[in-house]
């Protein structure tokens, strides 16, 4: 009975653990488990930071390239390009993408999402130039460019021609959007107009400051901003990995391997729900970097190495940009691992298959919380073995429950007696006291998975469930689940035996308003979850108990 105090004791703290972090989260401190807070670096970004332009990596070290003050956004001409999804912004000055809004994923107040954006408090933007080896002076980000065509091509979709020549080297940049997509073509056309023998590099690149002015929570809430952001990248060799912001502020970042031609790679910016991405072309071989530009100002980039290019001839170097939410199957289908920016945390193996099976039975359902109570089911008949063997142990410890209390008056005094003779009971009758944590213990990497899905799953954000549930990615606005919850764990916790000790006795009665408290601040979708399990587990435990009585009377 000791270990059972123990494991009671184990969930009673964590749970109040769980919930002094979580009201920590939603204070906008720091996590205690090492996640984002809602309040990261703050920013004091500028528009006109100091001269950026990425250092060339070509096998040895090369010092920054100076290039020329940059072009400032507010006084240059801005180009629009729109498709049924999402509208663009493209500056002349560096013909960078300022802007992106998506027309489809709407905020609280029934505005399109912002996921690009530059302010003189924000900024996230996606940019792109040339650099050399030898600090040639080439066209970048920070150069001015100016229209050489736009409209809509013979397909209908809309485009941009943007050029500039600086350094004996023109570069022009041409964006096109496809219908329906969130993709961005982003063409890179290099000529070399003047003799120079120095090997071109392209770089590709997203900045972002680190405050969290931009991030896009399910209309708000505590949880709102408890997935990670920050930079992330994907190699063949290295796969998925995420850099934290703060490592890059402590330079602990330490770049992939270089990239073959061929093989796959590409380097993301993710936020809550949305992520934007360059994916270059992979015929080139390509080198990844990550670092601070200015104060609280962040950027992760990738370099292709064009090579030397000949007077007078032309290279192109295609790239896709991507800047949308984190659908799982419209992920899949862009590029390798690209899926993986959806973050289930550490325990993707469950969550994966448990969002596979919930969006197949949204496909019937059509509704996702009726699709929440339908997979809820469905887990507890594949459960329903073991939670019915563990209901059986606990009618069992009900009907021996006069016997442990006499032994307890028998033993008083004598602890060590005490845990004998009810050792040896529990023997002679085949009860096993921890029968009744089993269901709970395996449930949790169950429950933390389906957490992680419904925190993660955009396809969760503004679905409604019935009346006053309008968003089961967000608390419930009226705290009505989160009661029923705790009512309907008092009720189980009357259906279980009594502890013959006094405190486990408290803590069994005090869990049900630990627990419920705690799940205030959870998404209503998770909450409808564990009151749906709760109530088929009274059920199940109600029918077992009616049977054991039966045969106890008998």
């Amino acid at each position: 009975m000791d270990f059972k105090k123990t494991i009671l004791w184990a969930v009673f703290s964590l749970s109040g653990l769980m919930l002094y972090n979580n009201w920590q989260v939603h204070e906008g401190k720091p996590s205690m488990f090492g996640g984002p807070s809602n309040v990261a670096t703050t920013s004091n970004t500028t528009n006109t930071a100091k001269v950026d332009t990425p250092a060339a990596i070509s096998g040895s070290p090369a010092s920054q390239v100076p290039g020329a003050k940059p072009a400032a956004i507010e006084n240059a001409q801005q180009y629009v390009l729109e498709n049924d999804l999402i509208s663009l912004e493209v500056s002349g000055a560096g013909a960078n993408v300022v802007q992106a809004k998506l027309l489809k994923e709407l905020t609280a107040d029934q505005k399109p999402v912002e996921i690009f954006r530059h302010t003189p408090t924000h900024t996230y933007v996606a940019r792109s130039g040339l650099v050399a080896m030898g600090n040639a002076d080439l066209p970048n980000h920070t150069s001015m460019f100016k229209l050489d065509k736009s409209g809509k091509d013979g397909s209908g979709r809309p485009f941009l021609v943007l050029s500039s020549e600086r350094g004996g080297v023109k570069l022009e940049k041409t964006f096109i959007l496809n219908p329906g997509s969130y993709d961005i073509y982003v063409g890179h056309r290099v000529t070399r107009l003047a003799a120079n023998g120095a090997p071109l590099i392209l770089y590709t690149e997203i900045i972002r400051d680190g405050s969290e002015e931009a991030k896009i929570g399910p209309f708000g809430g505590a949880f709102s901003a408890s997935t990670f952001t920050g930079p992330a990248i994907y190699t063949d060799g290295d796969k998925f990995k995420k850099i934290p912001f703060a490592d890059i502020e402590k330079n602990k970042f330490t770049p992939p391997a270089q990239i073959l031609a061929g093989q796959p790679g590409w380097v993301a910016m993710v936020q809550h729900y949305f992520a934007s991405a360059w994916i270059p072309d992979d015929k080139f071989s390509r080198d990844i970097y990550s670092g601070k530009i200015d104060s609280g100002l962040y950027r992760v980039g990738i370099q292709s190495q064009l090579g030397a290019v000949a007077t007078g001839a032309t290279i192109t170097a295609n790239a896709q940009l991507f800047v949308g939410p984190q659908e799982e199957r419209m992920l899949e289908r862009i590029a390798p691992g690209f899926e993986l920016l959806k973050d289930y945390g550490y325990l993707t193996i469950l969550a994966k298959p448990i969002f596979w099976l919930l969006e197949h039975i949204h496909n019937i359902a059509g509704n996702w919380g009726w699709s929440i109570i339908l997979l809820t089911i469905l887990i507890k008949l594949v459960f329903f073995p073991l939670s019915a063997a563990s209901y059986k142990s606990m009618a069992r410890m009900k009907e021996v429950q006069p016997r442990l209390m006499a032994m307890k008056e028998q033993f008083k005094g004598d602890p060590q007696k005490l845990n004998q003779a009810m050792m040896e009971m529990y023997r002679k009758e085949k009860i096993n006291p921890l029968g009744g944590c089993l269901p709970v213990v395996i449930q949790i990497p169950v429950f933390i998975s389906l957490y992680w899905v419904l925190l993660s799953s955009v396809e969760m954000r503004g679905a409604p469930w019935i009346l006053w549930v309008k968003d089961l990615s967000v608390p419930d606005p009226y705290y009505i689940l989160p009661v029923i919850m705790a009512i309907s764990m008092f009720v189980q916790t009357k259906l279980n035996p009594t502890p013959p000790d006094p405190v486990q006795a408290k803590v069994m009665l005090y869990m049900p308003i630990v627990f419920s408290i705690m799940f205030f601040f959870f998404p209503a979708g998770l909450v409808l979850y564990w009151v749906t399990n709760n109530l088929l587990s009274i059920a199940q435990q109600w029918q077992i108990n009616k049977l054991f009585g039966k045969k106890v009377a008998k």
